[in-house]
């Protein structure tokens, strides 16, 4: 975080800039291989209060399609099998309580959207940047994660995907989002 920039200055509402941000997972696939990608469709933002982050807010809206794991045949059965795209077409995220641990650490908990279930999950984040940007608009910085079990939000396709596919999926986060008032 810029030294010049109390927490105070960061009171505003914000919108998720895209070409700034990546919203990822990773999860296990067959005993030792990771399987990694990012969503390239989403939108969303987040209202700081700065004097009392207790009062902050944050949602994410992901199109789920927009799945990319640099494999075409993997993206379409997770489209298909794994996340229903055509009856779910979103995976949001709308906050319910934010915690400053310590420093620029916060617990953000809130409900994660998945398949149409509904569950709560607690993010772990850091605030890692709050200046002006260049272009003269005020921007702030967060990354985070959350590890999940896919089996609740019932992403799961069979029998044999439950023995080849971790249940553990860790939900990654790099966020840059500009402030609009």
């Amino acid at each position: 975080m810029s030294i010049s920039t109390e927490l105070s200055e960061l009171t505003g509402e914000y919108v998720i800039d895209p070409a700034h941000t990546r919203i990822g997972f990773v999860a296990r696939h067959t005993m030792s291989t990771r399987v990694r990608g990012q969503f390239a469709e989403f939108g969303g933002g987040a209202r700081l209060d700065g004097g009392d982050p207790s009062r902050s807010s944050a949602q994410l809206t992901i199109h789920a399609r927009s799945i990319q794991t640099r494999n075409q045949q993997r993206d379409d059965l997770l489209c298909g099998k794994f996340l229903d795209v055509d009856n779910h077409p979103a995976i949001t995220f709308t906050s319910a309580h934010v915690r400053h641990v310590d420093g620029a650490r916060y617990k953000v908990a809130g409900d994660l959207t998945i398949r149409g279930v509904t569950a709560p999950v607690t993010l772990d984040v850091e605030l890692t940047t709050a200046a002006p940007a260049p272009e003269g608009d005020f921007r702030v910085g967060f990354t985070g994660s959350a590890t999940i079990n896919r089996r609740d939000w019932g992403v799961n396709w069979n029998s044999m995907t439950a023995l080849m596919v971790g249940p553990k999926v860790t939900l990654e986060f790099d966020v840059t989002a500009v402030r609009t008032s």
